[in-house]
């Protein structure tokens, strides 16, 4: 899916990922931890990342002036995601921000919620991928019962990522 270069298509993309992943089947806490990586691979693709153009790599109506978007589900059960954009001035690498650091985590959420991840380069683009279980979740959703929400002052049906997507 081609998304504009900059913030403005990141929600609408993670709004159709979670949809396609929940219409094929995979389970929640998957489909969470798929869209946190797309999130974070747009973000870097739009702060440290050019454009995709026609001269780079984009094609007109395909990423022309933004970057491409894509996951797919294989015949094993893997699930990859990857962004492409039109390159930066470095290789992404996975930074050691410091405590206060406003940013600078972005691959290493990836790497922790992935079974593995990468970067391809071909002439005028850059592609980064991760790939995950599509079936089993490396990350274990902690549900509280109705009863421990309310005592937090919670509606029951509050803190449900996938809201989030909804309203972006």
């Amino acid at each position: 899916m081609a998304v504009p270069h900059g913030p403005a298509g990141v929600g609408e993309a993670r709004h159709r990922m979670r949809g396609e992943l929940r219409d094929s089947g995979v389970p929640e806490p998957v489909i969470d931890d798929a869209v946190l990586i797309l999130s974070e691979l747009l973000s870097n693709a739009y702060r440290h990342g050019r454009p995709l153009s026609r001269e780079n790599g984009g094609k007109a109506g395909q990423g022309g002036g933004g970057v491409l978007a894509a996951w797919r589900v294989d015949e094993r059960g893997r699930l990859t995601v990857e962004v492409t954009d039109g390159g930066g001035p470095t290789r992404p690498f996975p930074a050691t921000p410091s405590v206060t650091a406003r940013g600078g985590r972005g691959l290493n959420i990836i790497s922790a919620l992935s079974q593995s991840w990468g970067v391809r380069d071909c002439a005028g683009e850059v592609t980064v991928w991760a790939a995950l279980s599509a079936y089993t979740g490396f990350a274990t959703r902690v549900e509280l019962d109705a009863d421990v929400r309310l005592d937090a002052g919670l509606e029951p049906d509050e803190l449900d990522f996938a809201d989030l997507d909804e309203s972006a």
